[in-house]
């Protein structure tokens, strides 16, 4: 019997039970859809991510107080505005280019009513460059509203649509942070989500304004992180030898017992990959489940039809029909239930995740899920392979029937 053949009569037995196939390949369905929406979703996520820290540039170092094993503790000593100060020696940090210290708190912004907490960050004038920042309007903070502890702020996107609605023609508006009036200077371009939260919800002020009236931390000139930027990518690991060296020696710590923490941008990105890699190897597990509950289905069905067509069976047996004539029949037809499931599956789950993106999309959010060949191709030999181990056991049992037996069957 040629391939056509099996596909055609495999078509008119399901044809004769229309509702009990479609339910049938509905399970097939909803779960290769759950599968290729939950990997794209995990993919569009990863990628989403990687890509912001990409945008803050592959060249960047950052330097926390407190050892591996105590990060997020502040140290007796801390890092200071002299540590930062010393890292931009050109003969002890050649691959070092820029630095800029910084300190990190959390406060309210206040104008007209309008009340938003959000990420208050005090910086020098360098962390323009180091950082690669852009302004939608205004200027950054120079070197005499540094150094005169001026009262002026920047602004993210978030706190501008928050507080005033609007972006634009935001320069010279008063507003109160902490209950301190500053005046905004300039509004940061969107930047999306990073590593350190949302940069499109912070405020910037100079650095020396935020230890004087907004972020108290124990010791004179203590900074909560200090921003380095290497000459270029390739430089990342000398430059990060060098910063240790330096740091070491000020801080009197041997090799081991760093009161430091180091991250780079390449780091930050393998572990964030890690963590969104094992995200949606668990998505897609979890979605895969549904795939089996539609293979135990598909046996379920199958079960019946043998059931049912015991005497058609008997029949064919009789007539000359061989075990494995039985056997390839009623595996073809399992096989077709699970065939066109998956292919519809595949549809639905890419309409699935064009929603998803669509979604994301009218929320301002930059997220895009990514229907992968390699999901596509997982979804359908997985939806095959189920098809095929839940139709052996019906169509072993169909085969295994004697043809009097089935013949007498009422």
């Amino acid at each position: 019997m040629s391939i056509a053949q099996l596909l055609l009569e495999a078509l008119e037995s399901l044809n004769a039970n229309k509702l009990r196939s479609g339910l049938t390949v509905l399970g097939i369905v909803i779960g290769v859809a759950a599968v290729i929406s939950m990997l794209a979703i995990g993919n569009g996520a990863q990628a989403s991510i990687t890509g912001s820290i990409n945008q803050v540039g592959t060249n960047l170092l950052f330097v926390f107080s407190g050892g591996p094993e105590d990060l997020g503790v502040r140290a007796a000593r801390g890092i200071t505005l002299a540590d930062a100060a010393a890292l931009m020696d050109p003969f002890a940090a050649p691959h070092v280019q820029g630095v800029a210290p910084g300190l990190e708190g959390r406060g309210e912004i206040v104008f007209a009513g309008e009340t938003k907490t959000t990420d208050i960050l005090g910086v020098t004038p360098s962390y323009e460059s180091v950082r690669n920042i852009s302004l939608l309007e205004g200027d950054f903070i120079d070197d005499d509203q540094y150094y005169g502890r001026a009262s002026v702020a920047i602004i993210g996107v978030e706190v501008a649509d928050k507080l005033f609605g609007h972006r634009d023609g935001l320069i010279g508006e008063g507003v109160r942070i902490e209950g301190q009036p500053f005046r905004i200077v300039g509004v940061l371009a969107p930047q999306g989500g990073s590593a350190f939260g949302s940069a499109d919800n912070q405020v910037l002020v100079p650095l020396t304004t935020a230890q004087a009236r907004l972020i108290s931390r124990r010791g004179e000139g203590t900074v909560d992180i200090i921003f380095i930027q290497a000459v270029d990518f390739q430089a990342v690991p000398e430059a990060t030898e060098e910063v240790s060296q330096i740091l070491r020696t000020r801080h009197r710590t041997p090799i081991g017992a760093d009161d430091f923490t180091i991250f780079t941008q390449e780091s930050i990105l393998s572990t964030i990959q890690s963590v969104t890699g094992v995200l949606t190897i668990f998505l897609g597990g979890i979605a895969a489940i549904s795939l089996l509950v539609g293979g135990i289905g598909i046996m379920n069905i199958m079960l019946v039809s043998v059931t049912e067509r015991t005497r058609e069976i008997g029949l064919r047996k009789a007539l000359g029909a061989r075990r494995r004539d039985i056997l390839i029949q009623f595996i073809s037809e399992s096989s077709l239930l699970s065939l066109i499931g998956g292919i519809v599956g595949i549809l639905f789950g890419w309409l699935i995740s064009f929603a998803v993106g669509r979604i994301a999309a009218a929320t301002g959010n930059e997220f895009t899920p990514i229907v992968g060949f390699d999901a596509i191709l997982l979804a359908t030999l997985f939806s095959a392979t189920v098809g095929l181990f839940f139709g052996i056991y019906p169509a072993n049992r169909a085969a295994s029937l004697e043809p009097v037996e089935a013949l007498r069957y009422e």
